[in-house]
C-alpha cells in the first residue's frame, strides 16, 4: 500500500478532495493511505512557535529547523523520501511522478512564510520540489497536486488503466482534441475521421493533432519530442 505523509501547519485541510471520487474509493479499499502530521505539535514553547525572523535581515519569517527536524524524526519512516515544496525547487513533472509511485511511502513538507531554515534541508536529506514558476501562499495546494498525480498511476485506482497511456505528457506530447455526443452541436460537427471506424486513420489523426497542438502551445516540449524522435532514427 502506497502511503503519503504530509507535514503541515493546517492539518484540517486534508484529505480534502483526495477523499472524493476514485481516490476516496481507493482510500477506503486500502490502495493508499494518508498520514497528516501537524508541524506545530513539535514546537516546545508554550506558544507553539514554529517560525522566526531570518538572520541577516529581510522580510517575512522562516520555519524553524529544530521544529521541522523534530516533527520529521518523530513521524517519518526510515529511508523515506522527503520532499519540501518550494518555488526554488526542481520542477515536478510527469516523469518524476512515475518515479515517486515506486516509493512505498513519501513525506511532503508544506512550506509557509518565506521558507525554511536551510540547515534542516541539508541534515535531513530533503529534496526541494516546485510545481511551477509561480508563488502560492502555502504548500498544501502543491501537495494535493503531487499526491493526485501519483495516485492516478497506482494500480487499481483508475477505472481504466489504459487511459493513463493516452494522456498528455505520456508520449511527450499534449493530448489530442476529444469529442462526444451530440455529433453536431451549434453547427459544429465531430471530425469525420473519428466516425470512420478506421482505427489506423484515427490513430494517425490523433498523433498529428497532438503534434500540432504541442508545437503551437508548448515549443519547449516540442523540441524535446523532436530530439527524442531523432535519437530513435
Amino acid at each position: 500500500m502506497w502511503q503519503a505523509r504530509v507535514f503541515t501547519l493546517y492539518p484540517e485541510i486534508f484529505p480534502g478532495p483526495l477523499s472524493k471520487g476514485l481516490y476516496g474509493k481507493a482510500l477506503s479499499k486500502n490502495l493508499w493511505n494518508l498520514n497528516v502530521v501537524n508541524i506545530r505539535d513539535a514546537a516546545e514553547d508554550k506558544h507553539k512557535t514554529v517560525d522566526d525572523t531570518p538572520y541577516g535581515g529581510g522580510s517575512g519569517m522562516l520555519l524553524k529547523a529544530d521544529v521541522i527536524a523534530k516533527s520529521l524524526d518523530q513521524n517519518k519512516t526510515e529511508g523515506e523520501k522527503i520532499l519540501y515544496l518550494s518555488p526554488k525547487g526542481k520542477k515536478f513533472d510527469q516523469s518524476y511522478a512515475k518515479k515517486l509511485v515506486n516509493e512505498k511511502s513519501l513525506s511532503i513538507i508544506c512550506g509557509h512564510f518565506e521558507g525554511v531554515d536551510e540547515r534542516v534541508l541539508a541534515t535531513r536529506n530533503i529534496e526541494e520540489i516546485s510545481i511551477g514558476d509561480y508563488i502560492l501562499s502555502g504548500g498544501e495546494t502543491a501537495a494535493f497536486v503531487i499526491i493526485d498525480s501519483i495516485l492516478r498511476l497506482l494500480p487499481g485506482v483508475l477505472g481504466n488503466d489504459n487511459s493513463k497511456t493516452e494522456e498528455t505528457f505520456e508520449n511527450g506530447l499534449l493530448e489530442y482534441p476529444q469529442y462526444t455526443k451530440p455529433q453536431i452541436w451549434e453547427e459544429k460537427a465531430v471530425p469525420d475521421v473519428l466516425l470512420s471506424g478506421d482505427h489506423s486513420k484515427i490513430k494517425h489523426w490523433r498523433l498529428s493533432q497532438s503534434e500540432a497542438i504541442t508545437r503551437r502551445q508548448r515549443p519547449d516540449l516540442w523540441k524535446k519530442y523532436l530530439n527524442k524522435k531523432n535519437e530513435k532514427h
